[in-house]
């Protein structure tokens, strides 16, 4: 029928105009910024670091300076430093950490390369978009302490992916652990090498050898084991 379609298409306008005044999921209007939008879980805007805890952020960084997000970013926007020493993170392995560590926001273009290729799962994509600054180049350059937030926070806006990665790494730390306890029990159990004649001729209180050249004293006989002289026959 001939405007078949217009009809459908204002049928579906007006249900929208009527859903939209007692319809929740039809309102148009967000009162925003004091009504937050509630964003799908696979958002990404810009990255931050996880840490583990929020007491410590920059003690427990998952970061291990590996450089491979700067290497691979490609606008080029991320700026690592190595520590010169190591500490202990959070399951107190001494690693070395991120001395400096800042993104650039104003170059980086959201593409998720860096979160990719982290072999640690120490960088995440953020859902913070309202980030505006008065200064271009210092407002929008985040050190480590502005990207560092806790894991409980990524479990906040990406629950899944969160859970996925927790799982893993601690199969990762339980394996981690029963090898080294293995290691351990095998060099327990392991006999001890045999002591070389070298080592037990130099232990205390061994005899020592002669030096060369020299000619050791001949041990006397007891005196009752000496035969007696034979008799002289006659002289004729």
């Amino acid at each position: 029928m001939l405007g078949k379609g217009l009809l459908q298409g204002l049928a579906v306008t007006a249900k929208n105009l009527v859903g939209s005044y007692h319809d929740p999921a039809r309102y148009v209007t967000q009162e925003y910024p004091e009504v937050q939008p509630k964003l799908p879980e696979a958002y990404r805007n810009f990255p931050f670091l996880v840490s583990e805890t929020a007491d410590d952020p920059m003690g427990t960084l998952r970061c291990v300076a590996c450089q491979i997000c700067e290497k691979e970013c490609p606008p080029q926007c991320i700026y690592i430093e190595k520590s010169k020493d190591k500490k202990p993170d959070a399951t107190g392995k001494a690693q070395i950490y991120p001395a400096v560590f800042a993104i650039d926001t104003a170059v980086c273009m959201s593409c998720q390369i860096c979160v990719e290729v982290c072999p640690f799962d120490a960088i995440k994509m953020d859902q913070e978009f309202a980030i505006a600054a008065t200064d271009r180049f210092g407002g929008l350059l985040l050190n480590r302490e502005q990207l560092a937030k806790p894991n409980a926070y990524y479990h906040q806006i990406h629950p899944t992916e969160a859970a996925e990665v927790d799982e893993r790494l601690a199969a990762e730390r339980r394996a981690a652990e029963e090898k080294a306890r293995l290691a351990a029990a095998a060099k327990a159990a392991a006999p001890k090498p045999a002591v070389p004649a070298a080592a037990a001729a130099a232990a205390p209180g061994a005899a020592r050898p002669a030096p060369a050249g020299s000619t050791a004293p001949a041990a006397s006989a007891p005196v009752d084991s000496v035969p007696p002289p034979a008799p002289r026959p006659p002289s004729p």
